[in-house]
């Protein structure tokens, strides 16, 4: 590894805001890129410096290898992070950036390639030692080959897209006569979302935990893993809620876990941090799931609890150091639990909500940290995935991390576009996830369950309040004069409606 003095962050958003500061505390430069739309935007303003890439669909600025790569070769960057999402974990722009003499933050592109390609990553899990969900270990040639397959597992079945995940290209079959169509749209679907229409068979399990472990590995044959996240709270098989430790793992789960990703890691050579997903069926028996070559929109959690700056590692690492630690030096201490904060509308099926923030407060407080990518003023594109901020609390145990994240789920204000902020409040108070006692399919159930009949009434008076709140303040700082300017945030409030925290 070559030392770097100049970062290039390939991506936009929170991730790019968290990636440039981390840069700072390392008293590396950052180099932010960004498209048209985001020549504007928090991660822009923030960086030493940034170089445009281009018109704003992605395909045509963030997804371009060409023009990231003539964006560092221009700023003279010597090295990029790439975030996640985009080109994260795409093996030929890791090869691409190591054939150009850019040292890439993350796995080598081999491990990548190896790992990102989930027929290929079972099949070096099976290789270590590491149980993997009943299915195959190569993609399925054709719908027959897979309802084939599927008589040999035994119903219901998972098709899987072998290239890529994010829910793209995934189907659940319950009955024999649904496969074949099913097979079709998976590999239709994941076609047009990877560029690869080839998809895998696996056992559905029911009503699973999904548990991660993250690992940190270095270029001298060190691995360690930083424990568990629990990412059992998905809507659409994305992602929303995650938190650490476990409420499901007991110390025994979590040390054999921990050693499963560790073998996985050394198995596949891996180099930087990285995450391994895993299912957990109702009998506490773990399988492999996939891998994560690059950071995970979840690491804050882990973070908190583990005491350690995993940007700023997966920086040092990439400059050839050593882990500043062994396994034995790592333990959890307390719990946190992240929320993540889309521009979407939880009460009509998650739908997005780009536009304009009139109006931004976010929470503080002991125990609080919002990673956010955004501003007051700030027009949300349509382009780009809706994740605006992650909303941290960490505390001494769970109960205490659970009572700061209600508070400051109540104090987090956005106006002007819809959040999952609502979502995020019904949630703290469900009696499956306060108790720990949840899987992958419990915000299907609340969004099947009736929204209390006075939610909408008490989101609006959220709204008032800290409209009230703000005026209020201004009045204590300066006089405000008679005239159309006292109104404006009523009127702003009326002409919003109810704003993000409808």
């Amino acid at each position: 590894m070559k030392p770097f003095q100049k970062v290039l962050i390939a991506n936009r958003g929170e991730i790019a805001v968290r990636v440039i500061r981390a840069c700072r505390d390392l008293g590396l430069r950052s180099v932010a890129i960004y498209s048209d739309v985001d020549r504007a935007a928090l991660h822009v303003a923030l960086a030493d410096e940034a170089w445009p890439v281009g018109e704003a669909p992605a395909r045509e600025s963030y997804l371009s290898t060409e023009r990231v790569l003539e964006a560092a070769r221009r700023s003279g960057a010597q090295a990029i992070h790439p975030g996640y999402g985009f080109l994260s974990e795409n093996a030929g722009f890791a090869r691409a950036c190591e054939d150009a003499g850019l040292v890439f933050i993350g796995p080598r592109s081999e491990t990548i390639a190896a790992l990102g390609e989930k027929t290929s990553a079972r099949r070096l899990a099976v290789e270590a030692g590491v149980p993997v969900v009943p299915g195959t270990l190569t993609a399925v040639a054709t719908p027959e080959d897979a309802r084939r397959e599927a008589e040999k597992i035994g119903l219901p079945v998972m098709l899987k897209a072998a290239a890529g995940g994010g829910g793209k290209g995934l189907r659940l079959v319950r009955e024999a006569g649904e496969l074949l169509a099913a097979c079709e749209r998976a590999s239709s679907e994941a076609l047009s979302a990877f560029g690869d229409g080839s998809v895998y068979v696996e056992k559905a399990l029911e009503r699973p935990r999904h548990v991660e472990m993250q690992v940190l590995a270095d270029g001298q044959g060190n691995v360690v893993h930083l424990f568990e996240r629990e990412c059992s709270v998905q809507r659409r098989h994305q992602k929303v809620v995650e938190e650490t430790p476990s409420p499901a793992l007991t110390p025994e789960l979590r040390r054999r876990m921990g050693a499963l990703a560790v073998a996985l890691a050394r198995r596949a050579g891996y180099r930087n941090a990285g995450t391994f997903e895993f299912l957990v069926d109702a009998a506490g028996a773990p399988y492999f799931l996939e891998a994560n070559t690059r950071l995970q929109v979840e690491h804050p959690i882990t973070e908190m609890v583990v005491g350690v700056d995993l940007v700023q590692l997966q920086l040092r690492i990439a400059q050839g150091e050593p882990l500043p630690f062994v396994q034995d030096d790592l333990a959890q201490r307390g719990h946190a639990i992240e929320c993540r904060v889309y521009a979407e509308d939880p009460f009509r099926g998650f739908l997005p909500s780009p536009g304009r923030i009139t109006a931004l407060r976010t929470p503080s407080g002991p125990g609080i940290r919002d990673d956010g990518g955004v501003y007051s003023g700030w027009e949300v594109p349509v382009h780009y995935d809706s994740l605006i901020s992650k909303l941290i609390a960490h505390g001494a145990d769970r109960t205490q991390a659970l009572a700061r994240l209600r508070r400051a789920v109540g104090e987090y204000v956005v106006l002007g576009i819809h959040t999952t902020l609502p979502f995020f409040a019904r949630l703290l108070d469900n009696e499956e996830f306060v108790a720990g006692r949840y899987d992958t399919g419990l915000v299907g159930r609340m969004m099947a369950a009736p929204a209390p009949a006075d939610a909408h009434l008490q989101e609006l008076a959220a709204v008032v309040a800290a409209v009230r709140a703000h005026r209020d303040r201004r009045a204590r700082l300066a006089p405000i004069p008679s005239g159309p300017a006292t109104s404006a945030w009523r009127q702003a409030g009326l002409r919003e409606g109810t704003g993000g925290l409808r």
